[in-house]
């Protein structure tokens, strides 16, 4: 699993800052033909690559969030990146007839191709098996188990609809079904992972990027934070707009 972290900080569910216990995860796909993790996430950190539209969800006035995304990067690599804190309240599946999984769910996003190519399904499925085991371990989660309301601990969006936590929609099987994906199957080989040692949630190397401008270009990376602190201080006396954006590898 390729973590990364850049969080989405001008959205209104980042900003609103609601915060709930972990009990589950959901899967989405994003349901446009677009695999690029840039098209969802940005600024351009320089694996990213840049998205000139600006039409990523760290802006104001989207009334959509979710805990992670799921994708290519500028290189062709698959990747996540995690744009809230994983017990942040997501805006990621709406609204069913007895309430929102958004109280008790982590939900990330896949990006959707044109679902013809098997081959980066099967990786974005391996990614997501990873991030969902290393969830899963973060959170002493049971893949296998229920709510008290019925909800799986590990479900999709559709899943959720039917069962009335979600508003109504058809990913993620509407994809991966036609490879032979099932939610037992996903379940099953999270388990698997978990119970193999093996789970993808080893903790990943962190990097620590000094963003600068009003566009946050890179202006350095270091692995002690102390430096990237030095560095920040440095651009702000210089008249520099900067952040530090933790990066996992």
């Amino acid at each position: 699993m390729d973590l990364n972290k850049q969080f989405a900080i001008r959205n209104d569910c980042f900003k609103a800052g609601q915060k709930i216990k972990p009990q589950g995860i959901m899967w989405h796909s994003t349901g446009a033909n677009n695999p690029n993790l840039r098209r969802y996430v940005g600024p351009d950190d320089g694996k990213l690559g840049v998205n000139r539209f600006k039409n990523y969800w760290n802006r104001s006035g989207l009334k959509k969030c979710c805990h992670a995304f799921i994708g290519k990067l500028k290189n062709g690599d698959i990747a996540t990146y995690q744009i809230l804190p994983w017990d942040y309240y997501g805006w990621h599946c709406g609204k069913g007839k007895k309430g929102s999984a958004n109280a008790t769910h982590i939900g990330f996003e896949i990006c959707e191709d044109d679902k013809k190519d098997k081959s980066y399904a099967m990786s974005a499925y391996k990614e997501a098996i990873e991030l969902t085991a290393y969830l899963c371990k973060l959170y002493s989660l049971d893949p296998f188990g229920k709510l008290k309301n019925g909800l799986p601990v590990i479900t999709d969006h559709a899943e959720a609809a039917r069962l009335g936590y979600a508003s109504n929609h058809g990913d993620v099987l509407h994809w991966f079904g036609r490879y032979g994906i099932t939610l037992d199957k996903i379940r099953q080989d999270v388990a698997a992972l978990l119970a193999s040692g093996s789970s993808g949630a080893a903790e990943p190397e962190i990097l620590y990027r000094v963003m600068v401008g009003t566009e946050f270009k890179l202006a350095g990376s270091y692995r002690n934070k102390k430096y990237a602190e030095a560095e920040l201080q440095r651009q702000i006396e210089l008249g520099e707009a900067a952040k530090i954006v933790e990066v996992r590898r």
